[in-house]
C-alpha cells in the first residue's frame, strides 16, 4: 500500500515529507559551494535516521552522496581536509535544478554539481535525478546519475569512490553488511549490498540496501565496504576508465530504507523487480 507523499523545493534544498508530517523523511542539501548530499533520511516508522552526517572517523562524508577519487590527479572525496592531500583536492559547486511531483504516489527531482580543479576551472559536471516513493513501509529510492566531462578525463583506479553511504555507525554495538552473493566484502562484485544497524534515536534496527542496475558499467559491480558499514558500488575499484571531452555516462542506483523487517529475501525480490526497469 502507497502513502502519500510531498516535497518542498528551494534553490540549494529539497525536502521530502510524508503527506501530512511537519518533520521531512528525507533532506537533499545542495550547497552553493559544496558537495551535494542527503541528510537525515528517515527510516519509516519513526526509528531514526539511517544516515550520519560528517562522523568524526570520516568528516568528510555526509550521509549519501558521491565522491570521486583521482580525477586527472585530483580529489574530490575529503574535501581538502585530510593535510596530506589537500594541495590535490578539488571543489564543488551544486544547485536544485527541478523538482516535480509524478504523482500523489511518488515526487522527483535533479540536482546538478559542478566539479572544480584545485585552480577552480571546470572539470566535469553532473545531474543527479532522484524519485522517491513511500510503500508497505519501506522508502525507495532511484537514482540516474549522469556525469559529463568538460575536458578529457581519465578516472584512475582506487579502492572506492561513486555513491556512498554513511550510515550512524557505533562500534559498541555494531552491525552488519552483506551482499547479493552471500559474501561481506569488500570489492567483491554482487548486485546489491543490504547494511543492518541499530539507530542511535532508538536502537531499533535501520535497513538500507543499494542496487546496482544491470545496464550499469562494469556490472556486478565491485563494491566497497569500509571498516563503519560505510558502502559504494565503486567501478574504479575494477581499473581505470575515461571519458573524453563532451562524453557522458549514466549510472542507475536504487535504494530502499526500512526496518528489521526489510530481510535479504524482499530484497533479492524487489531488486528482480528493479532489473527488469528499462533505462529511457
Amino acid at each position: 500500500m502507497s502513502e502519500g507523499v510531498r516535497l518542498e523545493s528551494h534553490a540549494h534544498r529539497v525536502e521530502v515529507f510524508a503527506s501530512h508530517a511537519t518533520e521531512p523523511l528525507l533532506v537533499h542539501n545542495a550547497p552553493v559551494s559544496g558537495r551535494p548530499f542527503l541528510h537525515p533520511i528517515q527510516a519509516p516508522g519513526g526509528i531514526g535516521s539511517v544516515t550520519e552526517d560528517a562522523p568524526s572517523h570520516h568528516p568528510w562524508q555526509h550521509g549519501l552522496y558521491i565522491g570521486l577519487n583521482d580525477v586527472n590527479g585530483v580529489g574530490f572525496w575529503s574535501e581538502s581536509l585530510s593535510p596530506d592531500t589537500a594541495h590535490l583536492d578539488g571543489s564543488f559547486a551544486s544547485r536544485v535544478t527541478a523538482s516535480a511531483t509524478a504523482s500523489p504516489d511518488a515526487v522527483s527531482w535533479i540536482v546538478t554539481t559542478d566539479y572544480l580543479d584545485p585552480q577552480g576551472e571546470q572539470m566535469m559536471h553532473d545531474a543527479q535525478n532522484w524519485s522517491l516513493t513511500l510503500t508497505d513501509s519501506v522508502l525507495e529510492l532511484r537514482l540516474r546519475w549522469t556525469l559529463t566531462a568538460d575536458r578529457d578525463l581519465v578516472f584512475g583506479q582506487y579502492d572506492y569512490g561513486g555513491l556512498f553511504l554513511r550510515m550512524p555507525y557505533r562500534s559498541d554495538v555494531g552491525g552488519t553488511a552483506i551482499d547479493s552473493e552471500g559474501s561481506h566484502g569488500p570489492a567483491s562484485r554482487a548486485r546489491w549490498v543490504a547494511v543492518r544497524m541499530p539507530l542511535p534515536e532508538s536502537g531499533q534496527t535501520g535497513a538500507v540496501a543499494m542496487f546496482d542496475h544491470p545496464e550499469n558499467f562494469e556490472h556486478p559491480v565491485p563494491w566497497r565496504i569500509d571498516n563503519q558499514l560505510g558502502i559504494s558500488p565503486s567501478p574504479c575499484i575494477a581499473g581505470s576508465w575515461a571519458l573524453a571531452r563532451g562524453e557522458s555516462r549514466t549510472f542507475d542506483y536504487g535504494i530502499l530504507v526500512g526496518g528489521s523487517d526489510l530481510t535479504d529475501e524482499m530484497i533479492d525480490a524487489r531488486w528482480g523487480d528493479y532489473a527488469k526497469e528499462q533505462r529511457a
